[in-house]
């Protein structure tokens, strides 16, 4: 097997110099670098990265914690975080968490076991014992798709009525994060159904907990408000983020005296679950009930009729992840900053409107 001191013999430079062009560690003179990289090719040489990794005290992995892999933007956002991944050199160590808090704490703590050089999560409806953990041994990480305000989880941190967890104002934000606008995009859909004669608009939340959930029922209401509707706290049932939940939630509009005319589902799981429940009752899409989902998912405009949605820039909130975190390696300094990604409205024919093709 050829060594880097072969790869130095065969490029005329010194194996100070291979292991520059190979770590990043010095700018090398193009040419150099050219022939240290031909050398490379011609001899077949493999770098050891256990060994640089000694050296160095850089694995070179990144650990990602991501509940329900198996739901289509999970796994869109798993792809972009592999490709950022591999596109600087770096790979990946996945841990389900199950959005359980203790089994939470216990896979991040297996992947900082392995010295990942730092870690992209999607922290669970509470994440006390995450934030302690990551807090506590210094772990550089970004936290991907739901954001946590302040310090959370930390000391003095209190639990708010709808679920979510914040800090003292004078609490600084120890961790980056990625996320997609919620609040807004949430707002939009139910000023679109207003628009179209809707006065009793359901809601089916996702779990208590998650800030996915508190935004889009902040957009909710806010698109209420701005449509001069009131809020009905029996329209906003919770589907836990699941399609069985989301099933029994949507039984529970449909059974009201007064159901709505309208609905949101604030994910595509417990669109699927929404969708049963009015099979199950005999209704139908949109004559019966018009329908409007947050994330847009790849059947949604096979569906019929076609999905009215909001879609989430799911893979690019991956890769900006994987870019944050670096930047985070090379400036462990740097203040921390939360990044909000732009959705998309996805106009087609489940709300009522006719079919522009």
């Amino acid at each position: 097997m050829p060594t880097m001191a072969d790869v130095a013999r065969s490029a005329g430079v010194s194996v100070a110099t291979v292991s520059h062009v190979l770590n990043g560690t010095r700018p090398v003179l193009p040419h150099t670098r050219q022939a240290v990289l031909d050398a490379v090719d011609e001899l077949g040489y493999t770098p050891n990265t256990l060994a640089r990794s000694l050296v160095t005290s850089r694995t070179r992995s990144i650990g990602l914690a991501v509940s329900a892999i198996s739901n289509p933007y999970f796994t869109e956002i798993l792809q972009g975080v592999e490709a950022g991944a591999l596109e600087h050199g770096y790979s990946l160590l996945i841990a389900d968490p199950h959005d359980d808090p203790e089994h939470e704490r216990k896979v991040v703590q297996l992947l900082h076991e392995r010295r990942v050089d730092g870690m992209i999560v999607a922290p669970s409806a509470d994440p006390r014992d995450l934030v302690s953990y990551l807090g506590r041994h210094q772990v550089p990480t970004v936290f991907l798709d739901r954001v946590i305000d302040g310090s959370t989880g930390g000391a003095g941190a209190d639990l708010l009525a709808d679920g979510a967890f914040a800090a003292p104002v004078d609490s600084p934000q120890p961790f980056d994060q990625v996320c997609a606008e919620n609040s807004e995009p949430m707002a939009g859909l139910v000023t679109h159904l207003a628009g179209l004669g809707h006065r009793r608009i359901g809601l089916v939340a996702g779990r208590p907990g998650l800030s996915t959930t508190a935004e889009r029922i902040a957009g909710y209401r806010q698109g209420l408000t701005a449509a001069r509707l009131s809020y009905d706290d029996h329209l906003v049932v919770h589907g836990d983020s699941e399609s069985a939940g989301a099933e029994r939630a949507t039984a529970a509009l449909l059974s009201l005296a007064a159901p709505p005319t309208a609905l949101v589902t604030a994910n595509n799981a417990m669109t699927i679950g929404a969708l049963r429940a009015l099979r199950e009752r005999g209704l139908s899409v949109p004559d019966d009930l018009a329908l409007c989902c947050f994330d847009d998912f790849a059947w949604a405009d096979l569906f019929s009729p076609r999905l009215t949605a909001i879609a989430q820039p799911s893979r690019e909130i991956g890769a900006q992840a994987v870019r944050v975190l670096l930047e985070r390696l090379d400036r462990p300094d740097r203040p921390a900053r939360t990044v909000r990604l732009d959705c998309t409205f996805m106009h087609r024919t489940s709300c009522g409107c006719p079919d522009s093709g």
